[in-house]
């Protein structure tokens, strides 16, 4: 038998995911912003967004403390903040003032969403998922707002990626998303 794949080591095996900068506060209200690869939707009713963060992250301390964070989407437009913002520690560094990102007030949890990203998830911790074999914590929010620049919004209300270049990670490397293929179930529709 010939083995047309390759077995490999582990690595980021679900792939592309979106490489969102996650917003987070310490107790004494001073903003935190890190980059994070795991950011995903866990339920749409209700809406449930969680991110993962490393035991050893200043991120994962911040967010275990005040239970609150945001998850913005950013463009490739500020691909050096976001890859930055994953390559130090909040510990010592300001990244807002480092990268030069805008932090701008949420309306319903203390972490700012970031002007330059298009979309920005405020979530309340709902869960934290921790597991002695995992390498990190999981932190599953509800979401009580979802701010969305209108200049991306489409007709029907929702985030059209064609007017803007968001950012994914694959195999150590960002991409941009960008070009549309067809909506969802269109295989039905065109059927009927």
């Amino acid at each position: 038998m010939i083995d047309l794949k390759k077995v490999v080591a582990p690595y980021r095996a679900i792939f592309p995911t979106p490489a969102a900068l996650v917003t987070s506060i310490d107790e004494t209200g001073k903003p935190n912003v890190a980059t994070a690869g795991e950011a995903f939707m866990i339920s749409l009713r209700p809406l449930i967004v969680a991110v993962g963060f490393r035991f050893a992250t200043y991120t994962n301390k911040l967010i275990n403390t005040t239970r609150e964070f945001v998850v913005n989407l950013p463009t490739e437009e500020i691909l050096e903040a976001v890859d930055y913002c994953g390559s130090v520690s909040g510990r010592e560094i300001d990244k807002f003032k480092a990268t030069g990102l805008t932090p701008l007030p949420a309306k319903y949890v203390r972490p700012p969403i970031i002007k330059e990203c298009p979309v920005n998830i405020e979530c309340k911790v709902r869960d934290i998922i921790h597991f002695d074999y995992m390498d990190r914590d999981v932190f599953a929010g509800d979401t009580p707002a979802i701010h969305i620049d209108e200049e991306i919004l489409s007709e029907d209300g929702l985030p059209d990626l064609t007017r803007f270049t968001t950012i994914a990670f694959a195999s150590n490397r960002y991409y941009r998303v960008k070009d549309f293929l067809e909506h969802t179930r269109f295989t039905i529709k065109n059927k009927t």
